[in-house]
């Protein structure tokens, strides 16, 4: 059983276009025996045209890769087929470029000079910070409110360490400092 020489042609063509036949045109022969043995029994079936064309297409994919396949220009990867001239990207990417994974980089730090401006600023509002405190302590003097912030803020202290230094609660030292503190919030959001 033989087939008709524009089934051939249409083949031929069908071939030519494909992207896999570029690079590989010393086996054209190859791709239309296989094609046409392979479409034998579709070319006598299908009697539409488009119809059939898009049989040939599907089986011309089909016998480019198995040719290129027997033919060792082609191997299967996980993507998909990729021709053995063809590295896969990842082994490309990992084997040219070089293990930056255990190399450390250390910057110097970066000493930033405070601008006149921002020092003012600075100083207006721990002297805004100082004035409440005080404020707040004159109201309250049995409270040591001053005290209590110098020691945390000044000292740095600890709240069990400022508590045994002023015979407290570690408790009642963190109440004050609390209420100390929303009294200076309270204080800047009046201005």
């Amino acid at each position: 059983m033989e087939l008709a020489q524009d089934k051939i042609d249409l083949i031929a063509k069908i071939i030519k276009s494909n992207r896999k036949f570029a690079n590989n045109e010393d086996l054209y022969d190859d791709f239309l025996n296989e094609t046409c043995k392979r479409s034998l029994l579709i070319v006598k079936t299908v009697t539409s045209d488009e119809t059939l064309e898009a049989y040939l297409r599907k089986i011309v994919t089909t016998s480019i890769l198995n040719v290129l396949k027997n033919e060792g220009r082609l191997r299967r990867t996980k993507s998909g087929y990729m021709s053995t001239k063809e590295v896969p990207l990842e082994s490309a990417v990992t084997s040219s470029l070089p293990d930056y994974s255990q190399i450390q980089i250390n910057y110097d730090p970066v000493n930033i000079q405070e601008t006149p401006e921002d020092i003012a600023v600075k100083k207006d509002i721990l002297q805004k910070i100082i004035d409440t405190v005080n404020k707040i302590d004159e109201e309250n003097p049995d409270k040591n409110y001053y005290k209590i912030y110098y020691l945390r803020y000044e000292k740095g202290m600890t709240q069990n360490e400022i508590a045994k230094d002023l015979d407290l609660s570690q408790s009642e030292v963190s109440k004050r400092l609390f209420k100390l503190m929303d009294k200076v919030k309270q204080a800047f959001n009046q201005d």
